[in-house]
């Protein structure tokens, strides 16, 4: 397996990432465990999930499968999406829910820290100097290492980026986009956005 920094930082991860999106869903406990482990064999470090994922589910598996192997993964997963459709504040950007979300996604991946924490969408009605307040306090805490932005437009990534700048916050050091030999719209914005500050890519859907 070969290895490449995590954007600028010094975290190595594996060229491969375990996506997780279906577990708890079409595929259950019981079959994605040894996936899971089979990966963890065969090099890759590095997992991403989200708490949308089965609602929870997936992260709950992979809380039980890496138990034992916490400290060999770089772990990712995401927040943004609707966790409750009847709660319009389960779900969303505010400071209020980014600090629940990651305090419940620590619960069901049953770790103490997640190492990348992803903003699943950009989101007109929140401010960014908020969102990335609570990402920072959350760095601080212990409780994340490193923050990243999901399926943002380029000029969104951008703006993030100068505002936690100005306000001296921690940035984002990778960026998620749909990314595969159908969809290359990445290419044109995103990408190279992603590339002139530093950003690592880390596509989604690369075989789709």
């Amino acid at each position: 397996m070969q290895y490449r920094n995590l954007g600028r930082t010094g975290v190595k991860v594996s060229e491969l990432c375990l996506g997780t999106m279906m577990f708890g869903r079409s595929t259950n406990e019981a079959e994605s465990i040894p996936i899971i482990r089979r990966a963890l064999d065969e090099g890759i470090n590095f997992v991403d999930t989200a708490d949308i994922y089965g609602l929870g589910e997936s992260e709950r598996i992979l809380g039980k499968a890496l138990a034992g192997a916490r400290q060999r993964v770089i772990l990712a997963t995401k927040a943004c999406m609707p966790m409750d459709r009847d709660d319009p504040n389960m779900r969303g950007l505010s400071r209020r829910y980014l600090l629940s979300a990651c305090e419940a996604s620590l619960r069901r991946l049953n770790t103490d820290w997640i190492d990348l924490f992803y903003l699943h969408r950009s989101l007109p009605d929140v401010a960014i100097d908020e969102t990335l307040r609570a990402l920072d306090d959350l760095i601080r805490q212990g409780k994340i290492r490193y923050i990243g932005c999901s399926m943002f437009a380029a000029w969104k990534m951008v703006e993030s980026i100068w505002v936690a700048r100005e306000l001296g916050l921690n940035r984002f050091v990778c960026d998620q986009s749909a990314y595969n030999l159908l969809d290359r719209a990445a290419e044109r914005s995103a990408i190279p956005a992603a590339r002139s500050y530093g950003l690592g890519v880390a596509p989604w859907g690369p075989r789709c």
